[in-house]
């Protein structure tokens, strides 16, 4: 594991961004109301992560999906068994 992905899952609004996509591809303007942060927060967080490589994104018109990577599922399985 790099230190790209530990720093991804320290926080805990990035592991609900992350238990949030895991359900399906996820607008980023659904995140505020979900995590409980500001919409540039959340901007902030979903970078982490897709420097991490635990989540992809697409446009879609003016919206940015999201949707969790096989490197993001393996890692929710794990720490699942902690």
């Amino acid at each position: 594991m790099n230190y790209k992905i530990i720093k991804a899952i320290s926080d805990r609004t990035r592991l609900k961004i992350l238990t949030r996509i895991k359900n399906g591809e996820t607008c980023a303007c659904d995140f505020p109301a979900c995590c409980g942060v500001s919409q540039p927060a959340v901007s902030q967080h979903l970078k982490i992560l897709l420097l991490a490589g635990l989540v992809s994104v697409k446009r879609d018109g003016i919206k940015r999906l999201y949707s969790i990577t096989a490197k993001g599922i393996a890692i929710l399985d794990d720490i699942k068994k902690w």
